[in-house]
């Protein structure tokens, strides 16, 4: 299970800095202006081959002009009832405040684990900035860090690593686990009943009625599987409600549990944006993908319009388009067994492993007929292949200078993998690593 970290603490202390860190990347706005962040942010990350969630929060205050103050700290509550670990960041240059106080009353009430970092302290004579902060009382454990330039952030994560699950990917899952996800109102708890033939999940016209995921054990073409019903994603600045951000983080979640996900999209709207967003989160996880096209009875077709749409859709998701297509319907149970066949197919997909014989005998021909671009009038030699004992297939290449292989490169080979081996609905991850 994905492990969640929330970020708390009062306005301007640092903590989308911080945010940014942990994820690596630059999503949350940094400003030095108290309030920037009213809408929470969330993002992934990884350490010590550990993955986690990462929660950014507004600032919270009390008896402050702030018009959004009452949102802001309803929102961080309803965070820190997600969390499984709380950070409650306080800022060592600017010392102890009220704010800091009362925060930490409210943490205590929580009954979250807390972790205290005082931010802003860049080099280790200055970590004595930080001991007034002992007197809030969360123990002896105290972290420094300067979330600018990363001082102290790896203590910190060497910290959080000792609590988070394992996603040790050679552990093979007792079933099956395929998750239905896509945008609200696309169908997805349609699907489920259609697929189970009852009202295991409640069915609604009202966009995210949804808001867990709900696990249903299954059995269909005599194999036992998990089917996960998620909450409907929706782009980020339209998560108004604070249940529907958390839908959201929970979908996230459901993706990175499963091992195949079904991505339920919309016939008469077509392939979205925020589809594309939801595919590029369970790429980006290395889980398997079959797209369905659904409500697909409510489209005026012809003979072209199956070969239309596929075109469409492999267009926008390029360049991973080894993906199956199917066309259903909910309604008229149109192609509902084979997308459960499909998912089922692609899942065995991502178990094979392939020997190392073969991946050489195969590949290393078409390496040699069609060698990797000379870089800086250096040649690239690649001599041997392998696969990594990894859950989802991951291909070793081992050559003298596997920095020059340049990415057009890296796609023709997985094509050339995706040709000569079953990979069909799975993101293949490619390494290069020195000969």
């Amino acid at each position: 299970m994905s492990y969640t970290i929330v970020i708390v603490g009062r306005p301007n202390v640092g903590k989308s800095s911080l945010f940014n860190r942990l994820t690596e990347t630059s999503d949350a706005i940094v400003e030095p202006t108290a309030g920037v962040t009213r809408d929470r942010k969330y993002g992934t990350g990884q350490w010590g081959g550990k993955e986690f969630i990462v929660v950014d929060t507004g600032g919270v205050v009390t008896n402050s002009d702030d018009a959004f103050e009452q949102d802001i700290n309803s929102q961080v509550r309803l965070a820190i009832a997600e969390a499984d670990r709380v950070l409650f960041m306080v800022d060592a240059k600017e010392g102890m405040t009220e704010w800091d106080e009362e925060i930490a009353d409210m943490l205590r009430r929580s009954n979250k684990p807390i972790l205290l970092v005082c931010n802003k302290v860049d080099t280790s004579d200055k970590e004595i900035l930080s001991t007034e902060f002992y007197a809030l009382g969360f123990g002896e454990k105290l972290f420094s860090i300067s979330a600018n330039n990363g001082y102290g952030s790896g203590d910190l994560l060497d910290e959080l690593l000792q609590e988070m699950p394992s996603i040790d990917e050679t552990e093979m899952p007792d079933l099956p686990k395929i998750a239905i996800v896509g945008r609200p109102n696309v169908g997805k708890s349609s699907l489920l009943n259609t697929l189970l033939g009852n009202g295991r999940s409640i069915v609604s016209e009202v966009a995210g009625t949804t808001r867990d995921a709900v696990h249903t054990h299954f059995k269909a073409f005599n194999k036992e599987l998990m089917l996960i019903d998620t909450a409907g994603l929706r782009k980020r600045k339209q998560i108004e409600d604070d249940i529907e951000f958390f839908s959201a983080i929970r979908t996230i979640k459901s993706i990175r549990n499963s091992d195949v996900c079904m991505l339920l999209i919309d016939a008469v709207e077509g392939i979205t944006k925020q589809d594309l967003t939801i595919f590029g989160e369970i790429t980006e996880a290395n889980r398997g993908i079959v797209i369905l096209v659904n409500k697909w009875d409510m489209v005026e077709k012809d003979h072209k319009s199956v070969e239309v749409m596929t075109e469409e859709i492999k267009k926008r998701i390029a360049p991973f388009t080894d993906v199956p297509i199917i066309f259903t319907s909910n309604i008229t149970k149109q192609r509902i067994l084979k997308a459960l066949e499909a998912a089922l197919e692609v899942y065995e997909n991502r178990l094979q492993h392939f020997s190392t014989s073969k991946l050489n005998d195969i590949m290393l021909p078409i390496i040699q007929a069609y060698p990797p671009p000379v870089v800086k009038g250096k040649e690239v030699k690649i001599k041997y292949i392998t696969q990594l004992p990894t859950k989802s297939p991951a291909i070793a290449f081992f050559c003298n200078t596997p920095q020059n292989v340049v990415s057009s490169y890296q796609r023709f080979l997985e094509n050339k993998l995706r040709e000569n081996f079953r990979l069909t609905g799975v993101p293949v991850r490619l390494y290069f690593r020195q000969k």
